[in-house]
C-alpha cells in the first residue's frame, strides 16, 4: 500500500509523521484482552502500509513496552536505519505532587527504558488540577531534560486554552496539544485552534470516530444499553453523544454521513476523519489500533483521499447547528477531566 503524499506532515524539523496516528490506548486493558506477541507483530503491518506514527502513554498498560519490543525486532530484521522511519509519541500523566528534578527524570527514564530509545520523540504532559501550579515546576524540569537530550519535543495533552497560554508565557516551548476533536465535539473551534495558529502550536485530535460509534455499524441501531458498550471508548463517547444531543439526533447525523459516504464510496469513519484533518491547526488524528485483534488499515487509508466539498459541509453543518453547545456545557478542551 502506498499512502498519498498528503498522508505525511513535517511535524517538526526532525519529525515527519503520518497524519493518522496509531492510538494505543486500546492495548491498556480497557478494550479487551490483547496478546502481546500478536500485538507487536501487527505493528509491522501498520508501518509497512505507511502508518508509521504511534501514540502511547505511560499509563496505557504495556503500550510503551510494545514500542520498545517492536523497535528491537525492527532493528534485528531490517537494520538500525529502519528505526528512523518510525515515530512514537508518549505521555506522562502524574498525580499532582511535588515535582522535583529527580521525580520528573525518574519517570522520563522509565519511558526511555520501556520504549528502547535514547530520546523521546515527543513527550505529552497532562496535569489533573489547575489549582495546583506545580505543573509549571514539572514542565520546567521537562524543558531541562529536553536540553539534556532525553526529550526531543515537549507537548501537552488535554490542556485548555487559558493554561496553554500560561505555559507559553512562562517560556516553555510547546509544539502540540492533544485534545478531543470530532463532528460531535467541536470545542477546539471556539478558542483553541485560533490560539494555536497564532502561537505556532498544532493539535493532535483523538475521539474523532467516537470509539467506532461514527460508523455504519450503529446506523439504524437502537440506543445501546451500557452493558452493550463493551469498551472504554464506546462508553466514553456515548456519554459525549448524550451531552451533544442524544441518540435520535446522532442517528440523523449518521444518516447524512451515510448518504455522502455512499456517493463517495468511502466509510462514515473516513468522512469523520477527513473533516477533522481539514480543520485549522490540526496536524494529525489519532485512531485507535486494537493491535493483533482488528485492523482498519485499508479503510483508514481512504480518509486521505476525502475532502468534503461546500455542499457536503453545508448539509453536515445544518444538522450540527441543532446540537447542544458542548463548550457551554462542558468547558474548553480537556475540562471534562477536571
Amino acid at each position: 500500500m502506498n499512502l498519498p503524499q498528503s498522508s505525511r506532515l513535517q511535524f517538526t524539523p526532525d519529525l515527519n509523521i503520518c497524519r493518522i496516528l496509531n492510538g494505543m490506548w486500546q492495548v491498556s486493558g480497557a478494550h479487551g484482552s490483547i496478546d502481546p506477541e500478536q500485538a507487536v507483530e501487527s505493528m509491522f503491518a501498520y508501518v509497512d502500509a505507511g502508518f508509521t506514527t504511534f501514540d502511547v502513554a505511560d499509563h496505557y498498560g504495556p503500550a510503551e513496552d510494545f514500542v520498545g519490543e517492536f523497535r528491537r525486532r525492527l532493528e534485528n530484521r531490517r537494520g538500525r536505519g529502519a528505526l528512523s522511519g518510525v515515530q512514537a509519541f508518549t505521555k506522562w500523566v502524574p498525580m499532582p505532587a511535588t515535582m522535583t528534578r529527580a521525580v520528573v527524570e525518574a519517570n522520563i527514564d522509565r519511558s526511555l527504558r520501556r520504549m528502547n530509545v535514547e530520546t523521546l520523540d515527543l513527550l505529552q504532559f497532562h496535569w489533573w488540577d489547575y489549582g495546583d501550579e506545580r505543573y509549571l515546576d514539572a514542565l520546567g524540569h521537562l524543558a531541562d531534560l529536553q536540553r539534556a537530550g532525553k526529550i526531543g519535543h515537549l507537548a501537552l495533552t488535554n490542556f485548555d486554552t487559558e493554561h496553554l497560554g500560561k505555559i507559553i508565557a512562562n517560556g516553555i516551548r510547546i509544539v502540540s496539544n492533544q485534545v478531543q476533536y470530532s463532528l460531535i465535539d467541536r470545542r477546539p473551534q471556539v478558542r483553541m485552534a485560533e490560539f494555536c495558529r497564532r502561537h505556532g502550536v498544532v493539535l493532535l485530535a483523538y475521539g474523532t470516530v467516537c470509539g467506532g460509534l461514527l460508523s455504519a455499524r450503529f446506523l439504524g441501531a437502537p440506543e445501546p444499553r451500557r452493558a452493550q458498550l463493551d469498551t472504554a471508548s464506546l462508553q466514553k463517547y456515548k456519554r459525549m453523544i448524550d451531552a451533544w444531543g442524544g441518540w435520535a439526533m446522532f442517528q440523523q447525523l449518521l444518516g447524512v454521513l451515510d448518504e455522502i459516504a455512499r456517493q463517495r464510496q468511502v466509510s462514515i469513519a473516513n468522512l469523520a476523519t477527513a473533516y477533522v484533518l481539514d480543520q485549522p491547526a490540526v496536524a494529525g488524528v489519532i485512531l485507535g489500533a486494537r493491535l493483533g485483534v482488528s485492523a482498519h488499515i485499508e479503510d483508514n487509508a481512504r480518509a486521505f483521499d476525502v475532502h468534503l466539498n461546500a455542499d457536503e459541509l453545508m448539509r453536515i453543518q445544518a444538522l450540527l447547528a441543532r446540537s447542544r453547545d458542548l463548550y457551554a456545557a462542558i468547558g474548553d478542551c480537556g475540562d471534562e477531566y477536571r
